[in-house]
C-alpha cells in the first residue's frame, strides 16, 4: 500500500469524531449512566491532527476547514470587545462530594453540578469545564502554559466558554493572604483539602486551590477512557476571580471538531495559576492538545489559503518538471 493509500485509509477509518469540547452539550450528549467513557478519534498531530480534521468526517467537520470565524484566536486588541465582568452573572456550585474526572483521550473534563451564566438577556447552563495544554488563545501573541475552558449551553442549545489562561507559579505553595480572603464557606473546604493532603501550603505565591485539588488525582486517569472521583471542589475562589477582572468577547467556534460556529467566547483577563508539580502531573496525563491559532474572524479560514497554496506549488513543480 503506498503512503497516499495509507493516509485515505486511515483518515476513513477514523470515523465519526467523538470527545470533543462539546461533550455533554447537544452536539455531544454524554453518555448515559453505566456507559463508557467516549475516546476521542482526532488528535492533535500528524494524520488525525487539525490540519485534517474535515477529512476525519466530511461533511460533518467541514466547517473546520471552511469557517471564517474560527477558534482559537490571538487576543489582539482589533479582534475582541472588552466588557467589565459586571456584565456577566457567574455562579457555580461548590461540589461537597466531588465530582468525575474523566480523561476523553482528547482532554480531561470534570463534569459540573450546577451553574449559571447569563448576559445579553440569555441564560445558559454550566455542562463541564476542560484544559488544554499549552493555552489555545494567544494573550496578545504569548501562549500561556495552559487554558481553562467552562462549557455552558442554553436552553436553545446555544454555547458559550469562558476560557481562563493558567500560568505556572513562581513557588509551590500559596498565600496566606489568599486564604484570609476566602469566605466562610470556601475556607472548609481549604481546611477539607488540607486533611486529604490536596491543598497547598502557606507562603509566598498562589497556585489556584481548585487546580491544585483537581490536577491531584489526575495520574489515576493517566489512560483515555477512564475517570476518578476528586475530592471537594470549591468552586467560589474561581467564580470570585473571574469576577475581580474583565472578559474579552468575541463570536467564535469550538476548538475541537465539529468546529461549530457561533460560540460566545468570554476570555477572562484574570488568570489562573498551577503549582510546578502539579503542571507536570497534568502535562504527563494530557500531553499536547492545542489547535493552532486560526485567522482573524471575518477572514478566509487559514487551511484554505494554504490549500491554495499548496496548488499553487504543485502546479509550479510540474511546469519546472516539464520543462
Amino acid at each position: 500500500m503506498g503512503k497516499l493509500s495509507q493516509i485515505l485509509f486511515l483518515t476513513a477509518s477514523a470515523g465519526r469524531v467523538f470527545a470533543s469540547c462539546a461533550y455533554g452539550t447537544h452536539l455531544m450528549p454524554r453518555a448515559e449512566e453505566g456507559e463508557a467513557v467516549p475516546v476521542a478519534t482526532f488528535g492533535y498531530t500528524g494524520i488525525t491532527g487539525p490540519h485534517n480534521w474535515a477529512a476525519l468526517d466530511s461533511p460533518a467537520n467541514n466547517v473546520c476547514a471552511t469557517g471564517t470565524t474560527q477558534s482559537p484566536i490571538d487576543m489582539v486588541d482589533s479582534v475582541f470587545e472588552l466588557i467589565d465582568a459586571s456584565a456577566l452573572s457567574i455562579e457555580v456550585n461548590d461540589m461537597p462530594e466531588g465530582a468525575d474526572f474523566e480523561n476523553l483521550g482528547s482532554t480531561v473534563e470534570v463534569i459540573t453540578q450546577g451553574g449559571t451564566l447569563s448576559f445579553d438577556n440569555k441564560t445558559f447552563e454550566l455542562q463541564q469545564f476542560h484544559f488544554h495544554l499549552p493555552s489555545e488563545h494567544l494573550d496578545n501573541g504569548t501562549s500561556q502554559a495552559m487554558e481553562m475552558h467552562m462549557v455552558w449551553q442554553s436552553a436553545e442549545g446555544e454555547i458559550a466558554v469562558i476560557g481562563a489562561y493558567i500560568n505556572i507559579a513562581t513557588g509551590a505553595v500559596a498565600s496566606a493572604s489568599v486564604k484570609r480572603g476566602l469566605n466562610t464557606r470556601s475556607r472548609l473546604f481549604q481546611r477539607q483539602a488540607e486533611a486529604n493532603g490536596t491543598a497547598p501550603v502557606a507562603g509566598t505565591d498562589t497556585p489556584t486551590v481548585l487546580l491544585e485539588t483537581i490536577f491531584s488525582v489526575v495520574d489515576q486517569i493517566s489512560t483515555p477512557g477512564t475517570k476518578v472521583k476528586t475530592p471537594p471542589l470549591v468552586m467560589s475562589e474561581v467564580v470570585d476571580l473571574l469576577k475581580a477582572g474583565q472578559f474579552q468577547a468575541y463570536s467564535g467556534s469550538l476548538t475541537t471538531p465539529p468546529c461549530s460556529e457561533g460560540v460566545n467566547w468570554r476570555v477572562s483577563t484574570s488568570k489562573l495559576s498551577i503549582s510546578p508539580s502539579s503542571f507536570i502531573k497534568a502535562r504527563d496525563v494530557i500531553g499536547f492538545n492545542s489547535r493552532f491559532p486560526q485567522n482573524t474572524p471575518g477572514q478566509p479560514n487559514i487551511l484554505m489559503i494554504s490549500a491554495l497554496g499548496a496548488a499553487a506549488a504543485a502546479v509550479s513543480a510540474v511546469g519546472a518538471g516539464a520543462a
